[in-house]
């Protein structure tokens, strides 16, 4: 933690809270038609950020904010430093013992101060001048970089409530950003249903066929020249933002490892979606889920990855009943977010033919990662017994790869297994450690090692 961008920050964060106090305070008194120092908020100076090197002032100076995108993030924020600023907000209106009903604001669940809504943005903005609200409200909901760039989102108000009576909320890692100088990685949670996937392998660790890597080298040139592609006036009118990839094949192939290795050699985030957490059974529910994930993918630079996709990309069934006909509102949803994606989505299955074909017509890659041949096992049994510890005369790889049909993800396992077996034991790695760890590996398909023989041999 930067402890020197920290106090550049807080230094800025005091200066643009003193100017969001007055604001309010003027407000305030000229809505209740009290002595003010100011005639409209207009007035009040505000605070000059263009020497000022703070990442707060970072912020405002990339996206050139104005000082109405300026008084709703530091609204937006005052929660997390100066919660007891919105006590003003607090003012009961005597005619109907209540609040007023024109400041907004909701009170949380834990947090016992005024939580601000876009409501309260447009209060401190317009007071009662309703053409004024008309044009910011017309600002906030379509215009604004803040909400444009995913900087603040306004939360989903209820079907039938003004949509400004949503809560204004920060994402996380702007939160971090503002005060601690640091954009932070979004945590797994309900919110969130999606981890950060990294890997410490490069592409030399990636045994696959020279086709496969040829086409994933189709979306690493995307990744990297996606800007500059874009920027061509002729290709914008033809090529849309984003990329759409299909990985299919069984399982342990190095689907997920490519994914991992497209983010790390192309310095982005690569997030793998949890389809468990994601699908409801509620109707609703899974769309929101996924709106959550998109909405904070929307402007960063992430890799989206779905693991076992089928589970929720899958075939759209006939609509005989209000469940299928729910099902197929899914389908279509997810469809137009992915199109819409700016970013990378890379969807994996172990079969090609559980996706349905309304998705197949969008990717702009289908890669097979099949099976590993002879070859390849041999590859990757010495790949990954390469390292720092002794193996047996009676090890040999070759003749594993010509008996048994593994795949790479199984034979990382079966390393793990006899690693701990040979430290256990304070011996070498043994063919008998090497064929318990399949045997392990081939139970949870319920196969044994003698039925894998038998297929091999037949060419399976």
């Amino acid at each position: 933690m930067d402890i020197f961008a920290i106090s550049l920050n807080s230094a800025t964060i005091n200066r643009e809270i003193a100017w969001l106090e007055t604001v309010i305070d003027t407000r305030l008194k000229l809505y209740f038609q009290t002595e003010c120092d100011y005639q409209s908020i207009e007035e009040i100076p505000l605070p000059d950020l263009n020497k000022d090197d703070s990442p707060y002032a970072r912020l405002v100076q990339e996206h050139e904010l104005n000082a109405i995108d300026r008084l709703v993030l530091i609204l937006t924020l005052s929660p997390h430093i100066r919660p007891q600023l919105l006590d003003y907000f607090f003012v009961q209106n005597t005619a109907y013992n209540r609040g007023f009903t024109e400041f907004g604001g909701i009170k949380g669940k834990n947090h016992s101060g005024f939580l601000p809504t876009g409501e309260t943005a447009l209060f401190l903005l317009t007071g009662d001048d309703t053409n004024r609200r008309i044009l910011l409200q017309t600002h906030l909901l379509h215009e604004s970089v803040l909400f444009r760039k995913n900087i603040v989102r306004l939360e989903v108000a209820e079907s039938d409530e003004p949509a400004l009576s949503a809560s204004l909320v920060l994402l996380p890692d702007y939160v971090a950003y503002l005060t601690t100088g640091e954009l932070s990685k979004p945590n797994f949670s309900p919110d969130f249903p999606a981890s950060l996937v990294k890997t410490p392998m490069d592409w030399d660790d990636l045994v696959v066929d020279y086709q496969v890597m040829t086409e994933v080298m189709e979306i690493k040139a995307w990744i990297e020249h996606a800007d500059e592609l874009l920027g061509n006036a002729h290709l914008k009118k033809y090529l849309k933002p984003g990329y759409r990839a299909l990985f299919y094949g069984p399982p342990g192939t190095g689907k997920t490892l490519t994914a991992s290795l497209l983010g790390r050699s192309t310095g982005l985030d690569v997030y793998k979606i949890d389809l468990s957490m994601m699908v409801s059974k509620y109707i609703g529910e899974t769309e929101k889920n996924l709106g959550r994930v998109f909405d904070m993918a929307q402007n960063r630079q992430w890799i989206l990855f779905f693991d076992e996709a089928d589970a929720l990309f899958g075939k759209r069934t006939s609509t005989n009943t209000s469940n299928d006909r729910h099902a197929n509102q899914e389908v279509a949803y997810l469809l137009q977010r992915i199109e819409d994606f700016p970013g990378i989505v890379i969807l994996a299955t172990n079969l090609k033919e559980n996706i349905d074909e309304a998705f197949a017509r969008r990717f702009q890659s289908i890669i097979h990662f099949p099976a590993p041949n002879v070859t390849k096992r041999a590859q990757l049994w010495k790949q990954a017994f390469a390292g720092p510890y002794e193996l047996a005369k009676d090890v040999d790889f070759d003749s594993l790869a010509e008996k048994y049909s593994i795949a790479g993800g199984a034979i990382i396992n079966v390393l793990r297994y006899c690693v701990l077996s040979a430290v256990q034991n304070k011996r070498p790695i043994r063919k008998d450690d090497i064929l318990t760890g399949m045997k392990k590996e081939y139970y949870k398909e319920g196969k044994t090692l003698e039925e894998v023989e038998k297929s091999t041999k037949k060419g399976y």
